[in-house]
């Protein structure tokens, strides 16, 4: 949990964003408080929210939220040799546990100290402590909506948090080639309705890093 401390102001002002959006969006306080205790999915709500706010289609909005939070399919898979031998009841708390500030700083862990012995006990406190932080500073951001302003550009130092957590586990070839496609196709397909940019980069940057990666795997090569 101290180690999780760090990145604390950035998880903070990503969950009072989140917390604001949805009140901006139309949800009242207890559909809210609701979306974020269950869900605990900011990018998801943030790409949900805007398609919510203009009634867009259940198939597209439910769509939208797990385009975006594929990339937890990918956390599972990674996390299951260290967590699988566990309950099934404690592989699902874990599994709702799970944010992306905590499966960094765990894999930078590994990589640091690959027999590290307490594994579980480290990814559930920090994990904990991600998720105290963000349910603090969302149910801040639902309660103090009215008040606080977009002009303070608060969705500016969230994602400057997720890029500071982000950049080192894009090491490899088969990362940095997603994020480059994704970031082109998210420039060219910026101006498509109903926020379906995001969707066709997040699934064109995820289709170039698995090609990448079995080209580079293959024997061929």
């Amino acid at each position: 949990m101290r180690e999780m401390l760090p990145f604390g102001p950035g998880v903070f002002a990503w969950g009072l964003v989140t917390g604001v959006a949805m009140v901006k969006s139309g949800l009242s306080i207890v559909e809210s408080l609701g979306l974020s205790l269950l869900a605990y999915a900011g990018s998801a709500q943030l790409a949900a929210l805007p398609l919510m706010a203009v009634f867009a289609p259940l198939w597209l909005v439910t769509l939208a939220a797990i385009i975006v939070n594929l990339r937890f399919v990918v956390y599972a898979a990674l996390l299951r040799s260290h967590l699988g031998h566990l309950s099934a009841n404690t592989r699902l708390w874990l599994g709702y546990f799970t944010g992306d500030v905590m499966f960094a700083r765990y894999s930078a862990l590994l990589a640091e100290e690959p027999d590290y012995p307490h594994r579980v006990a480290y990814f559930t406190g920090g994990a904990t402590a991600n998720w105290i932080i963000w349910q603090v500073s969302s149910i801040i951001g639902i309660f103090a909506a009215g008040a606080i302003p977009t002009s303070w550009g608060l969705e500016l130092a969230g994602t400057f948090a997720l890029l500071a957590l982000l950049i080192p586990l894009c090491r490899h070839r088969p990362a940095q080639g997603g994020v480059a496609v994704a970031v082109i196709v998210a420039v060219i397909a910026h101006d498509l309705p109903l926020r379906l940019g995001l969707l066709a980069a997040t699934l064109a940057g995820m289709t170039a890093a698995i090609a990448l990666e079995r080209r580079l795997r293959s024997p061929a090569t």
